[in-house]
């Protein structure tokens, strides 16, 4: 690890922090918690449930001062926690530092979400370079995989375990983002629709809606796929010339929305600006990642495929 990669003071740091225990977790968490409340700083942690709960009760009257978020709801979709959780409370204060516990990889993930959950922290150093923010990820070295404690080594320039904190010598971010850009293979059974002129988004959307009807996804869900449809049609039309196609196709307990085009993005972060930013761009991306379960987006040299999952269970 180069001296470049170490983030200077006021800078922003962001550490893997490696626990193999829940004595080993509040250890590592609860002092940079209650340090941050001592120093006046804003404090957030979102992680899991069953985390949510320990440190709850192991901050005690503490926790009344630092906003508590359950990243099995906020984050359930990965493409959603730069801007809805994480810029959001750091843009709340935007005169002061602030450090926040993002916990975005569970044991409970599913290989289908992974790859955004890597992208996902890999894009966090992107979104926040120069920004005087701490962000501490927790990773449980006991329930997660070898290659994503592997991935937290690339994605995170801090490592901090039980008894030393060190400079990851493998970090480098953008390997992740090019590494899980993967595509999504449908099943069988699927439907599809070419849309070429805006005066066929209304058609896209009702052709969402039937099949959401046909496969028996709930009204709330399917409403939200069909403005998801919208969205992601009307994204395709806006940024390319030849029309997109779209896709439906049940995924286990999803049903999936694929809109396949001739473009490419850009923006590393497009879809993850907050509402509010300078960004003219995104919108609709941002939308999609607040509506779906789980978004993932593959780039390839013809085009490319946004995949947004819509679980038939909130």
């Amino acid at each position: 690890m180069t001296t470049t990669d170490v983030p200077a003071p006021g800078d922003f740091v962001h550490p893997a922090v490696f626990y193999g225990s829940d004595e080993e977790y509040l250890a590592l968490l609860v002092p940079f918690i209650t340090d941050g409340l001592a120093q006046g700083h804003p404090v957030a942690a979102a992680v899991p449930g069953a985390r949510l709960r320990l440190l709850r009760g192991a901050l005690g009257a503490a926790a009344d001062e630092v906003l508590l978020l359950d990243m099995e709801v906020e984050g359930r979709n990965p493409g959603r926690i730069i801007p809805g959780v994480l810029r959001r409370f750091a843009d709340a204060h935007p005169h002061s530092h602030v450090r926040i516990v993002g916990e975005p990889i569970w044991a409970g993930r599913t290989r289908t979400e992974y790859p955004a959950c890597a992208q996902h922290e890999a894009l966090i150093n992107h979104a926040f370079a120069g920004r005087d923010v701490t962000i501490a990820c927790p990773y449980d070295t006991t329930a997660l995989a070898e290659h994503v404690l592997s991935d937290a080594l690339v994605t995170h320039p801090l490592v901090w375990g039980a008894t030393r904190r060190f400079g990851s010598d493998h970090y480098a971010p953008g390997t992740v983002v090019e590494r899980y850009n993967l595509p999504v293979t449908p099943t069988a059974d699927t439907r599809g629709l070419s849309v070429t002129t805006t005066a066929e988004v209304r058609d896209a959307r009702r052709f969402a809606t039937a099949e959401a009807h046909r496969h028996g996804l709930p009204a709330e869900r399917t409403a939200n796929l069909a403005l998801i449809t919208t969205e992601l049609v009307t994204n395709s039309l806006r940024h390319t010339d030849a029309g997109c196609r779209l896709t439906l196709w049940r995924d286990a307990d999803h049903l999936v929305c694929t809109v396949e085009d001739t473009g490419r993005l850009t923006d590393p972060l497009a879809g993850r600006h907050p509402v509010g930013s300078d960004r003219q761009g995104g919108r609709g991306l941002l939308v999609v990642n607040h509506l779906a379960d789980l978004v993932r987006t593959h780039t390839g040299p013809h085009g490319t495929t946004v995949h947004a999952f819509v679980r038939f269970a909130p």
